[in-house]
């Protein structure tokens, strides 16, 4: 009976955190958005932390444009952000950026998890369950259900509406098998392809992430309106 008290604790893999921080933020009018405050902290910042406080993340390594390398570096001081061992010029598209930052990484690392840095409400809880579920199928991603009825146009006219229930919209954290993630995105720059999400390059290579369920505050700010609507949501979940 006391077995269960004196059991290993079965060891996790090694896993290191990627934060794509290098878009160019051409639909924020000037703006830039990892550095635009809510509730006086930058973006940014509320990814790193939770980050920093999942248990499962051992190191970050963050793929920044060149004009936010420094305030990236002082936001990593500023809130003590411990495990970002590394803060990279990244490349001239995501899966480029993702990709330098992912060869950066800890050797010892078997797992890569990757986050958007204009993502500021993924929780450190939700960082976990997509590890977990990636150890088990070799590449997971937050997702939830689309709420609208989706129409594929072409030129101008609705073809198809395909089965709402079928759709979701896809969110990161996203993980996956770190050489396993790292062959995708070689194939893809390879063929000079265009990715939007870093599962949509390891699906090329016909394996399937499984789905964790998100949730719908977990936004992207894209545009100068979701700055407010992020206010709007923090002051809520206050």
């Amino acid at each position: 009976m006391l077995e269960r008290f004196f059991k290993k604790k079965e060891r996790r893999p090694y896993t290191s955190a990627v934060l794509a921080a290098g878009g160019a933020a051409s639909r924020m009018e000037g703006i830039n958005k990892l550095l635009a405050e809510l509730d006086g902290t930058p973006v940014a910042a509320y990814a790193l932390l939770a980050l920093e406080h999942c248990g499962h993340i051992d190191e970050i390594v963050v793929a920044s444009s060149e004009e936010n390398l420094l305030p990236l570096t002082e936001i990593c001081r500023q809130f003590q952000i411990t495990k970002a061992t590394k803060i990279i010029r990244g490349g001239a598209s995501r899966a480029e950026s993702v990709y330098k930052a992912l060869c950066e990484c800890n050797p010892q690392a078997r797992f890569v998890l990757v986050q958007d840095g204009a993502r500021p409400f993924a929780t450190p809880e939700l960082i976990e369950a997509v590890c977990e579920k990636a150890y088990l199928y070799q590449c997971a991603t937050a997702a939830a259900p689309v709420k609208d009825t989706i129409k594929v146009v072409e030129d101008g006219m609705a073809v198809h509406t395909p089965d709402r229930s079928t759709l979701y919209a896809v969110q990161t954290p996203q993980a996956a098998d770190i050489d396993l993630l790292k062959a995708a995105l070689v194939q893809t720059l390879e063929r000079g392809e265009t990715v939007t999400d870093d599962c949509a390059a390891v699906e090329r290579l016909h394996v399937r992430p499984a789905i964790v369920p998100g949730y719908y505050e977990n936004i992207k700010i894209t545009t100068p309106e979701d700055l407010d609507i992020a206010q709007a949501l923090l002051e809520r979940m206050r």
